[in-house]
């Protein structure tokens, strides 16, 4: 299973409100809020990099400007987007 993180850009799990949609009721009993994760729709693919296939962690987003890139004629991966692996 991938991780919460995306290993080309900066997004990563995020912290929120989940807020109920029934609103009716005394004020007291307003619509209750729950905390909640927004996670980012990560794949773990091979790629190529440097000239070798390498395994690594891309959300989607990451995914469609990577192809968008190649139909460019630019690299797939810009210079130093892994430089922590």
């Amino acid at each position: 299973m991938a991780s919460g993180k995306c290993d080309l850009c900066p997004k990563r799990t995020k912290f929120g409100r989940n807020i109920r949609h029934k609103h009716s009721g005394r004020w007291e009993r307003k619509a209750p809020r729950t905390n909640r994760e927004f996670r980012p729709n990560v794949q773990s693919k091979r790629l190529l990099i440097d000239g070798r296939m390498q395994r690594v962690n891309v959300c989607t987003r990451c995914l469609r400007t990577q192809l968008k890139r190649l139909a460019e004629g630019k690299p797939a991966i810009p210079e130093g987007a892994l430089a922590n692996t």
